[in-house]
C-alpha cells in the first residue's frame, strides 16, 4: 500500500506525475485510518530532506488540512488522538488565546490561496517555503483602496506544527522584531506580524524574482562565471556581515533563502530560527521559543556544530556561505549533500575548484572547515580573499579615496584659517589692501596633509591584548578590521575593550565574538589564558557532548559528558572542572581513571558511563582541558581540592615544563548549570 513518504520521494525522483502525486495523496486521506496529523509530520520531515516546489507542498499541505477539517465535522468532540497539532505527549500544553481552542472546540479551517486574512490580505499565490511557515504572494486591499503602486506584499503564514507550540505567536513575534531591526539592502524587510482565528503570519517585502535554489536546480545550470558568482556572494555576504555585526546569526542560511530579484539584487530572507548570539542583558526574553528545536534546520547546509545543538556563532552562516558559494562555481555541493557530520565522519575534503586562483581557494577552502575553530572568522575576511583579483583592480581607488578624505580631514584647520585671512577667488578683499605700487604677498603654500595611518599590525593588536586583566584573547586582521576572539571578564566587558582597539592608528572596525568570564574564575584566566592563546591551532578541543544537554545549559541531574579532541603530538591528558563554590574537581585522570595517555588527533567522550551528575551549587561552571607532551603531575591529585592551591600548584608546573620546552595545549569549556524545574 502507497503512504506519503514513497509517494512524495516519487514525485521528486521524477517517476511520478505531478496530477498522480495529488491523486495518491487524496486516496491516502481517504484510506489512512484516524490520525491524519501524521500525515502533516511527514510531509515537513519530507520537505526538510529534500525541498519540495513551493506550490506543491502548499497544495498537499491544503488538502491534509481540508481533510483534519472534514474529519472534526463528523465528531461531537476531538480525542487526544485525533488532534492535528502535536503536542508534548501525554502533557497538553496550555494554549494561548486565539491559537487553539480546548480539545472540544471545532478547528477552523486552515486558509489558502484564494482566502482572506483579516479581511485585508487576499492570499493569491503560494511562493515559497521558510524555516517556519508556508509564503504566499499577498493582495494588501488598504494599499489597493490608496491606489498604492506597489499593492502586493508577502506572508508568511505559520506551519501547523509551529502552530501548535503554546508559543508560537510569542515567537512569531519575537522574529518579526528581530527581522525589523536588520535594515539593510541585501535583507528583505519585515512590517508587522498579526493573527487570524487560530493563524499567524509575518507581512514582509514581496519580491519578484526567483530562489536561488530555483536556479541551482535548473536543468541548464552548470555553474557561473566567477565574476558573475561573486556579485551574488558578495550580495549574500553583505547581508550575513550586517547581521552578524548586530548579534545575529541566521541558523538557516540556504540557497532557498536567497532571493534573486528581476532587477538584479540578492535578498537574504527567513531569519525565522534566527537566535541573538551576543544579545543584550535587557533582552531576557529571547529565548521564550526557539523555532529551531522544531528541527528546521537544511542539514546539508548547517555546520556541525549547529547539528550538535552548540551555541550559534557566525561561522556558522559561513560554513553555509561557503556550501553556496561552491555549489555556484562548480554546480554540485562540497560535500555532496551530506551533512556536515556525515562529511566528517568519512574524511570528505572538498576537490578545487576548476580555474579557481590558490588565494580563492584557500579562502574558499577555510570557510568549509568541519571544525569552528579553523573556520574563517568573518564574512568580510572571506568575501576580500576570495575577491582578491577584484580587490587588486580596485585599489588605486579606494586608496585615492583615502588619501583625499585624509588630507580633506587633515586640511579642515589650515582651510579654516586660510578663509579669514585671504579673499575670495575673484572678489575683493574685506580689507584695505597694499598700495598699487607695492607687490601683494602671496598666499602661504598649503602643507602637504598627512599621509594616512599604516594598516594595524599583528604585534600591536596582541600587545594591547596582552594587557587587558581577566582575559585570553585571540586577535586577526584584515586590512584595517580587527577581530578579536576569546575569553573576557564581565568586570572589562566589550565595550571597553572594543574602545580600546578602536584608538589604535590604522584600526576602522573591531568585530569582537567574546564569552563573558565572571570575576571569580580570573585567577583561572591568569594562570591558563596564556596558554589557551598560544594554542589555538594545536587542533585541541572540549566540547559537550550533545547527549549532556542543549547549548551548554544543564539542570540538575543531568550527565555530565565531555568530547576531548588531542592536538598533534602524543600527549597527556587532563580535564578539571571548576564549580562555582571555588573547588576543583579533577574528571581526568583520578583514582578510577588513571590512564591518560593519548595518541596524536584523538577523541573521545568522557563521562559516558554516568558519572558524573550535575547538582548544586548552581551558576556558571568552567571546565578546562589541558594536554602536555609530558606528566602534569608525578602522582594523582585528590579527587577534589581548593580550586586556588591547585591553580598555584598548576601555574608552576605549566612553568616548568614550558622552561623544558614541553609542548603544552589548552582549551575552555563554559556551561551553566539550574536547579529542575
Amino acid at each position: 500500500m502507497d503512504n506519503l513518504a514513497d509517494t512524495l520521494r516519487q514525485f521528486q525522483s521524477g517517476t511520478l506525475g505531478q496530477a498522480e502525486m495529488f491523486a495518491r495523496v487524496d486516496r491516502l486521506l481517504a484510506s489512512t485510518p484516524e490520525s491524519v496529523s501524521n500525515l502533516l509530520k511527514t510531509l515537513n520531515d519530507a520537505h526538510r530532506r529534500a525541498p519540495l516546489p513551493a506550490e506543491v507542498y502548499g497544495e498537499v499541505e491544503r488538502r491534509i488540512a481540508q481533510a483534519i477539517e472534514a474529519r472534526q465535522r463528523q465528531r461531537e468532540r476531538v480525542s487526544d488522538e485525533e488532534t492535528y497539532v502535536q503536542t508534548k505527549p501525554l502533557q497538553p500544553p496550555t494554549q494561548p488565546a486565539g491559537i487553539a481552542g480546548p480539545p472540544g472546540a471545532a478547528v477552523e479551517r486552515m486558509k489558502g490561496v484564494g482566502d482572506t486574512l483579516n479581511g485585508r490580505f487576499v492570499l493569491e499565490e503560494c511562493v515559497g517555503f521558510g524555516g517556519m511557515g508556508t509564503v504566499y504572494k499577498a493582495l494588501d486591499l488598504r494599499k489597493l483602496e490608496a491606489s498604492d503602486r506597489h499593492p502586493y506584499i508577502a506572508i508568511k503564514v505559520l506551519n501547523v506544527q509551529f502552530q501548535g507550540h503554546p508559543k508560537s505567536l510569542i515567537a512569531l513575534q519575537r522574529e518579526a522584531r528581530k527581522a525589523q531591526t536588520l535594515a539593510h539592502p541585501n535583507i528583505v524587510a519585515v512590517y508587522d506580524f498579526d493573527r487570524d482565528g487560530p493563524m499567524v503570519y509575518i507581512t514582509m517585502e514581496y519580491l519578484q524574482g526567483k530562489s536561488l535554489s530555483q536556479m541551482l536546480r535548473a536543468p541548464d545550470f552548470h555553474v557561473l562565471p566567477f565574476d558573475e558568482a561573486m556579485k551574488i556572494v558578495s550580495g549574500m555576504g553583505r547581508a550575513l556581515a550586517y547581521a552578524h555585526e548586530r548579534g545575529f546569526v541566521h541558523c538557516d542560511f540556504k540557497p532557498a533563502n536567497v532571493i534573486l530579484t528581476e532587477t538584479g539584487g540578492v535578498k537574504v530572507i527567513d531569519f525565522g530560527i534566527a537566535r541573538v548570539f551576543q544579545k543584550a542583558e535587557e533582552d531576557s526574553d529571547v529565548t521564550v521559543f526557539d523555532p529551531g528545536s522544531l528541527g528546521a534546520l537544511t542539514p546539508a547546509y548547517a555546520s556541525p556544530e549547529m547539528l550538535e545543538n552548540r551555541e550559534p556563532d557566525p561561522r556558522d552562516d559561513i560554513y553555509a556561505l561557503g556550501c553556496i558559494t561552491y555549489e555556484l562555481l562548480t554546480g554540485r555541493h562540497p560535500f555532496n549533500r551530506l551533512s556536515a557530520l556525515q562529511a566528517r565522519d568519512a574524511g570528505l575534503r572538498p576537490q578545487r575548484p576548476p580555474g579557481l586562483g590558490h588565494r580563492q581557494w584557500r579562502a574558499l577552502r577555510n570557510t568549509l572547515a568541519l571544525r569552528r575553530e579553523l573556520r574563517t572568522p568573518t564574512v568580510n575576511g572571506f568575501l576580500k580573499e576570495i575577491g582578491a583579483r577584484d580587490t587588486r583592480r580596485r585599489q588605486p581607488l579606494l586608496i585615492g579615496a583615502g588619501t583625499a578624505l585624509a588630507a580633506a580631514a587633515a586640511a579642515l584647520v589650515v582651510f579654516v584659517a586660510l578663509r579669514l585671512l585671504l579673499p575670495r577667488h575673484g572678489t575683493a578683499p574685506a580689507a584695505q589692501g597694499p598700495p598699487a605700487s607695492v607687490a601683494a604677498t602671496p598666499p602661504p603654500a598649503h602643507s602637504p596633509p598627512p599621509a594616512p595611518a599604516p594598516p594595524p599590525t599583528l604585534a600591536a593588536i596582541s600587545t594591547v591584548l596582552a594587557g587587558v586583566p581577566c582575559s585570553a584573547l585571540v586577535p586577526a586582521i584584515d586590512g584595517r578590521v580587527v577581530s578579536v576572539q576569546g575569553y573576557l571578564a564581565h568586570s572589562v566587558g566589550p565595550a571597553r575593550l572594543k574602545t580600546m582597539l578602536a584608538a589604535l592608528p590604522g584600526v576602522t572596525r573591531v568585530e569582537l565574538t567574546l564569552h563573558d568570564v565572571d570575576d571569580a574564575k580570573c585567577p583561572l584566566m591568569r594562570v591558563l589564558g596564556r596558554y589557551w592563546v598560544a594554542s589555538r591551532t594545536a587542533g585541541v578541543s572540549l566540547r559537550l557532548n550533545p547527549g549532556s544537554g542543549r547549548g551548554g545549559n544543564l539542570a540538575a541531574g543531568d550527565t555530565l559528558m565531555v568530547d576531548v579532541t588531542t592536538p598533534d603530538y602524543q600527549s597527556y591528558v587532563s580535564v578539571d572542572y571548576f564549580a562555582l563554590d571555588g573547588n576543583v574537581v579533577h574528571l581526568l585522570p583520578n583514582a578510577a581513571a588513571r590512564e591518560n595517555l593519548a595518541p596524536p588527533r584523538y577523541t573521545a567522550t568522557i563521562g559516558s558511563l554516568g558519572n558524573w551528575v550535575i547538582g548544586p551549587p548552581f551558576g556558571t561552571d568552567m571546565l578546562v582541558l589541558v594536554t602536555t607532551s609530558v606528566p602534569l603531575f608525578e602522582g594523582l591529585r585528590p579527587d577534589a581540592e581548593p580550586g586556588s592551591a591547585y591553580l598555584r600548584a598548576l601555574d608552576e608546573r605549566l612553568a616548568a615544563i614550558a622552561r623544558a620546552h614541553g609542548a603544552i595545549a589548552v582549551d575552555f569549556l563554559q556551561i551553566t548549570t539550574r536547579a529542575r524545574r
